[in-house]
């Protein structure tokens, strides 16, 4: 079916298509309009018109187009605090933290194209920078508070803010990874990486 532009010029709109009403279509709508016309120039009136949605419905999920890429976010990391209270006391600290991290990026295969464009989106626009830096610090307190409780330590304390900041930067070294790869799995090199950590990189070998 062939894409049609309003009396305004807005943006592309199928056919006889039906306003859209979940947050996932109009994610998806919006992260086509971002990748084929850019982050920047792509309004929110663009994609609330390309949803067939009014902008008040638009900001009845998201505060600003910059939350648009997170998606449920918000919702995934309270999930992520949940996945931490179930584990089992005697689980060690980064056995627990690799587990949880896997489920927060488990995601069903019909969605991967969705989340690359996602993960591509927050990672290399410019733009995002700054507002990716607040959901950064939100998801690595969410790590430190865990590792701080089960530590006997603030969450602000030394080790707990160390293992939110590097439990992270292994997850967007995987995300990047697999941005550049089409061949592997996203859980693998998360795996792979936490792994890693968890070892304290025993089994990294240096080339002689």
């Amino acid at each position: 079916m062939s894409a049609v532009a309003d009396d305004h010029g807005v943006g592309p709109r199928r056919a006889g298509r039906r306003p859209v009403t979940s947050r996932s279509e109009i994610e998806h709508i919006a992260l086509d309009l971002f990748t084929e016309r850019g982050f920047d120039t792509t309004t929110v009136d663009d994609v609330a018109h390309a949803a067939g949605i009014g902008r008040r419905t638009f900001f009845r999920y998201y505060a600003s187009k910059n939350d648009v890429p997170w998606g449920a976010f918000d919702e995934m990391l309270e999930r992520m605090r949940e996945r931490f209270a179930a584990l089992p006391a005697d689980v060690p600290v980064m056995e627990g933290i690799r587990a949880t991290v896997l489920d927060f990026n488990d995601v069903p295969p019909s969605e991967q194209p969705w989340h690359r464009q996602r993960l591509r989106l927050i990672l290399e626009t410019p733009t995002l920078q700054a507002h990716s830096t607040l959901r950064y610090a939100e998801w690595r307190r969410v790590v430190a508070d865990y590792a701080g409780a089960r530590l006997g330590q603030p969450a602000t304390a030394l080790l707990p803010r160390t293992l939110g900041h590097v439990c992270l930067g292994a997850a967007i070294s995987a995300y990047e990874q697999w941005l550049r790869s089409d061949d592997v799995e996203l859980r693998d090199l998360l795996d792979e990486v936490m792994v890693a950590l968890q070892n304290g990189f025993a089994d990294t070998r240096a080339v002689s």
